[in-house]
């Protein structure tokens, strides 16, 4: 049996209408390439940045070597015995400043000059005061000398009994009267000479000059300004500048009182800039201030530096290894030591961050005691590790961490 024609048409291909594109492969491959570009570039804007920490290297404590070994770490700054703010004597407007600061000054350099016209005027009137004391004086003993012989031809005559009593008295009260008058004014001499000297004084108080040689550290006023021994308000200065001898430097140290019978006067002391930790000076101990602070319940130590260098300048933070007595050789390596800082709490134990390629690892340790600043890890960390000392606060365990140079 044949198929009817209808069945026939719909077997057929309909060639009028027009024919579906296939998906060419290298748009596929293209349109895949882009999207995992901007997957990349999406998760490279939005990914964890690392945070900026302090960190230092764990160094390895040598073993006992017979040398000497620290009894005691503390912390302090470095100050001068001798520092001055330079003022004047007087009250007065200041005419020129002839420092700068960081200017090295010998003692007796002039710093700066006051007004000092006032000062001139009553010394050129002084020294004219003093000029007609002694012409007055002058006179006076012209007239003692022509009275003085009226008074010898008198008395001669009265003696012949030419010459009454009463003239010869009256002669003698002359004289006496003329030789009280020359008394009083070589007097009134010698007081117009110390008032000229007093106001040479007064004008050379209005000389400011260096106490003693060392280093402007700041410059206090200027031409213009009023200065005044004694502050009084508004905007009168107190001082020209302020001195800073550097022969005098030490270092000043509160040592909680705790650990002060580990410090004793003449102890060997290593100091260690805060600017300079690779530099470790040589220095001891002058003395152990005699009182403590009740609030800080610490006490004041100086320490002398054996040799001063140009590096050292005042205000410095420095710290400071209190040596002790030579101690017995050993092969067992001692505790390392780092600072208080980088320790921390978490549940209930010791932790510190540990940096290697750039993440931090969370790491738990024993620690103890060493001094103010410092504690000694008996357990849990290694020499030459590094760890965070600040910036710690927001880190996790794995994260990603930049070091911050000083």
């Amino acid at each position: 049996m044949s198929p009817d024609k209808d069945t026939l048409n719909e077997l057929r291909i309909d060639r009028s209408a027009p024919a579906r594109r296939r998906s060419s492969p290298a748009l596929v491959w293209s349109a895949l390439i882009i999207a995992l570009l901007a997957g990349a570039i999406i998760w490279w804007l939005n990914r964890p940045k690392p945070f900026p920490v302090r960190t230092i290297v764990v160094r390895d404590t040598a073993a006992g070597s017979g040398g000497e070994r620290t009894l005691l770490n503390a912390s302090g700054y470095v100050t001068a015995r001798r520092e001055a703010t330079v003022s004047s004597k007087v009250t007065g407007k200041v005419m020129e400043v002839l420092v700068e600061e960081g200017m090295k000054v010998e003692a007796g350099q002039i710093l700066a000059r006051l007004d000092a016209s006032n000062v001139e005027k009553s010394l050129h009137l002084a020294n004219a005061q003093a000029d007609s004391a002694r012409k007055m004086l002058n006179e006076t003993k012209a007239n003692l000398e022509q009275a003085e012989r009226e008074f010898q031809r008198i008395e001669k005559l009265a003696a012949n009994q030419v010459s009454s009593a009463s003239e010869l008295d009256r002669a003698r009260a002359d004289a006496r009267s003329l030789r009280a008058r020359l008394e009083r004014q070589e007097a009134d001499v010698a007081v117009a000479d110390k008032q000229i000297a007093v106001w040479k004084q007064q004008l050379e108080d209005t000389v400011i000059r260096a106490p003693f040689g060392g280093i402007v550290t700041s410059k206090n006023a200027q031409p213009g300004e009023m200065i005044s021994p004694m502050s009084a308000g508004g905007f009168t200065r107190t001082g020209i500048c302020t001195m800073v001898d550097m022969s005098s430097l030490e270092v000043e140290v509160d040592v909680n009182e705790s650990y002060i019978n580990r410090v004793k006067p003449g102890q060997p002391v290593e100091a260690t800039l805060d600017s300079y930790p690779d530099w470790h000076i040589p220095s001891k101990v002058i003395a152990i201030i005699p009182t403590a602070d009740r609030q800080k319940a610490t006490v004041k130590v100086r320490v002398g530096f054996e040799k001063l260098d140009p590096r050292m300048l005042p205000q410095m933070s420095v710290k400071v290894a209190f040596q002790g007595a030579s101690e017995p050789k050993s092969s067992a390596p001692r505790n390392p030591t780092i600072p208080r800082t980088a320790v921390r709490k978490d549940d209930g134990r010791d932790v510190v961050w540990v940096v290697k390629d750039g993440r931090v690892e969370r790491r738990a340790v024993t620690a103890v005691p060493s001094g103010d600043d410092e504690v000694s890890i008996v357990a849990g960390l290694n020499g030459g590790e590094k760890i965070v000392i600040e910036g710690a606060d927001k880190l996790a365990n794995g994260g990603r961490v930049t070091e911050v140079k000083e």
